[in-house]
């Protein structure tokens, strides 16, 4: 009996194998095309004459801009079936805000701190 039972368990372990793996290559597929697409769009949308320096948000659905077009900087009110001009600024009057910084944060460095924290917990648990 326990020799009978040995083929079955390949056979759903070479079934587990086979769904991980094919899980694995559409995770991965489904990323490069994120990644193609969003370089693709921002090649697309990168242009010299206009540029959205600051965005606001209002309400749901309602932001204030300050746009760059060409040489002028405008401020526009987006709703949501419009879009009006509020004002024209100077370029002395635009603050340049400084680059925001990004958080250089890996999987693994995450990773690491979840285990230390949960290492953490299992030693006051043990006490």
């Amino acid at each position: 009996m326990v020799i009978a039972a040995l083929p079955d368990r390949a056979e759903s372990f070479t079934q587990f194998l086979t769904v991980i793996l094919v899980f694995v290559f559409v995770l991965g597929l489904t990323y490069l095309t994120t990644r193609f697409v969003g370089s693709y769009q921002k090649t697309k949308s990168a242009g010299r004459n206009f540029e959205v320096i600051e965005t606001c948000k209002i309400t749901n659905g309602k932001y204030l801009q300050i746009v760059r077009a060409g040489e002028k900087y405008v401020v526009i009110g987006i709703g949501k079936d419009s879009i009006t001009s509020i004002c024209e600024l100077s370029a002395e009057d635009i603050k340049e805000a400084a680059e925001p910084k990004v958080a250089d944060f890996s999987f693994g460095s995450i990773l690491d701190k979840a285990r230390s924290s949960l290492k953490k917990g299992d030693n006051n648990n043990e006490k």
